[in-house]
């Protein structure tokens, strides 16, 4: 192996070794690279080598876990952690846990505000708003006032008595209807023409002739 090719896998090998201890978690081959591949440029075969060289080196230790082979750092080279210390960890975790959280609601209370206040109106904005809304409201007192004024007002007498006369206009169109419709009928029983063509002859125009419906009573 040529001195550049020596040189690289002893770079590989210590950023693998010293990435292993620093998390001090099991990852597999194909973990590491994918975490290291970005920032180290390393090749996933590269990765593959240092890890089992590590490995044969005693510097991590090798684990088969399934079909895939796990590395992880040797753990007689860590501080052996008394119970007291781990207490002292998960208090420290679960502070940090409870201070994040507090800062998590800090900010999505900020970011509403934050949002509340862009979507606000500006001064010149709200001032222009009012003005618009004074010129509107003079308009509907204005119209307000003209129909106070008018002396053209229907009263509700008016109103029932212009009601009574539609019902009974609507009632005699529809007798009407009824009694051409039955004398059309009496007379083309003995007609040798077709409805249409006596109606041509006759002179008859009917309400579909002129799109003409009954009104709802």
């Amino acid at each position: 192996m040529s001195k550049g090719r020596l040189e690289a896998a002893a770079g590989a090998s210590g950023i693998l070794l010293k990435y292993l201890q620093e998390q001090n978690r099991p990852y597999s081959a194909q973990d590491v690279f994918g975490n290291l591949q970005r920032e180290h440029g390393l090749g996933k075969t590269a990765v593959v080598k240092a890890l089992e060289q590590l490995a044969q080196q005693g510097k991590i230790k090798e684990k088969m876990y399934g079909k895939q082979k796990i590395y992880f750092a040797d753990q007689d080279q860590f501080d052996v952690v008394s119970d007291a210390d781990l207490q002292g960890l998960d208090a420290k975790i679960l502070a940090l846990t409870a201070k994040v959280q507090s800062l998590q609601q800090t900010c999505r209370h900020m970011e509403a505000e934050l949002k509340e206040l862009t979507s606000a109106l500006t001064t010149p904005e709200m001032q222009k708003e009012i003005q618009e809304l004074k010129k509107e409201c003079a308009g509907y007192r204005e119209r307000l006032k003209n129909i106070k004024a008018a002396t053209n007002h229907v009263t509700p007498e008016e109103k029932e008595q212009v009601y009574k006369e539609r019902q009974r206009y609507h009632k005699e169109w529809r007798r009407r209807k009824r009694m051409a419709t039955e004398l059309s009928d009496a007379i083309l029983e003995g007609y040798p023409k077709s409805k249409k063509q006596f109606f041509e002859e006759v002179g008859i125009e009917t309400d579909e002739d002129h799109n003409v419906k009954l009104p709802d009573p």
